[in-house]
């Protein structure tokens, strides 16, 4: 078996990378922690990072195809992130005009949770503490 750490990033493919580096930085509060600009491709690989923490790679391609499908098509289904309080966190898409669909409850575990896109439609889902 393998000795894995911890997921040390997620990379995500932007369609506009500054339409999405806002959302991720400015409504999501995640942080740059290096910005590169790399000319033979025409395009950026942005490190974000969460709590100090690096957690994405935000990357630009000239002309990416567009999601298939909702979650459930093959690959990546969504990315998630850890919040005290959902309904708070709900408040706060809301003054942000983001959309979210209805706070569900993981049958599993008891814990609530909503989902909600990014400006690519890649799902991401806030889950309660």
């Amino acid at each position: 078996m393998l000795q894995l750490n911890k997921v040390h990033h997620i990379a995500i493919i932007c369609s506009d990378y500054r339409r999405s580096l806002d959302f991720y930085t400015r409504l999501l509060g995640l942080t740059v922690k290096a910005e590169n600009y790399r000319p033979e491709t025409e395009s950026y690989k942005t490190d974000l990072a969460l709590g100090g923490e690096y957690v994405i790679e935000l990357f630009s391609f000239n002309n990416p195809p567009e999601r298939v499908t909702a979650p459930e098509a093959a690959g990546l289904r969504h990315l998630a992130f850890e919040v005290d309080d959902v309904d708070a966190a709900v408040t706060q898409l809301e003054s942000m005009g983001i959309a979210h669909e209805a706070i569900r409850t993981d049958a599993a575990t008891g814990k609530r949770f909503v989902f909600f896109y990014d400006p690519d439609r890649q799902p991401l889902e806030l889950y309660e503490k």
